[in-house]
């Protein structure tokens, strides 16, 4: 009598077998995904709110819009208030940023981008700091920069913390060159400081979110260490990577990969 063929003692070598497996992963992992990304809806929505409320009423008090307050230390103090809060709301977006980013719940929209439109945003927006530091800002080739493939806002906020990381630990008065340059079938963007410089061995600890310690990079700043995690992070989800190198005379050289446009 004929014995009836031997099952498989692991059924996940059939491909039939493991598509019904592999669908209802992708589901689960899908559904989590958007809980996820719904729970960081809420946080931002509940966090932001009552933050702007602060800052726009401590404005409102601080330009005495509606009559004088009387002893000058009320202006003193709603002014106190504002930039509390604006300091506040900086680390808020940053903890969600990182958060979406690692939790991959951030939807990046990948297109070809102008560097020099990018670039220009970014310098708007650190206009009074650069200013106030009296830092000279030379970009190489300005008017004609290659173009990059990468989401906006995220090319913008890679650019912004870069730029600001650099005139922040320089000296005043110093001098920070960008250039960009085409390898192949990417851009090397790369932001060279007059800086204290990086301990090559401190580099990985400082791309880790809220690592503060003893290097020049962090202990100037009174930020929660999360500037150059969330620029690796967005590098990486753009397709692109981060490199920190010492400059070739001393400074910081910030090295971003990205493909190219």
């Amino acid at each position: 009598m004929a014995q009836p063929a031997a099952l498989p003692e692991n059924d996940d070598i059939s491909p039939a077998a493991a598509t019904p497996r592999s669908s209802a992963r992708a589901r689960r992992q899908a559904a989590l995904d958007e809980k996820q990304r719904s729970f960081l809806r809420m946080v931002s929505h509940e966090l932001r709110t009552p933050l702007n409320s602060i800052l726009g009423f401590s404005e409102i008090i601080a330009q005495e819009l509606y009559g004088p307050l009387g002893a000058p230390q009320y202006k003193e103090y709603a002014g106190i208030i504002r930039a509390s809060g604006q300091r506040l709301l900086n680390l808020v977006n940053q903890i969600l940023e990182i958060a979406r980013l690692e939790g991959r719940a951030m939807d990046l929209d990948l297109r070809i981008e102008a560097l020099d439109h990018a670039m220009d945003d970014a310098l708007d927006g650190l206009r009074d700091e650069i200013t106030h530091r009296r830092t000279v800002l030379v970009v190489r080739d300005e008017g004609a920069l290659p173009s990059v493939k990468a989401d906006p806002r995220g090319l913008r906020t890679v650019l912004t913390n870069l730029i600001h990381n650099a005139a922040v630990f320089s000296p005043e008065g110093s001098r920070i060159e960008i250039t960009a340059v085409r390898d192949g079938e990417e851009i090397d963007i790369r932001i060279l400081d007059q800086g204290p410089g990086i301990d090559p061995a401190d580099i990985a600890r400082l791309l880790r979110p809220f690592e503060q310690g003893d290097s020049a990079l962090t202990r100037r700043s009174e930020g929660a260490g999360l500037g150059l995690p969330i620029v690796n992070l967005l590098c990486q989800a753009m397709g692109g990577r981060l490199k920190l190198l010492p400059g070739p005379q001393g400074g910081l050289l910030a090295n971003v990969r990205l493909p190219a446009g």
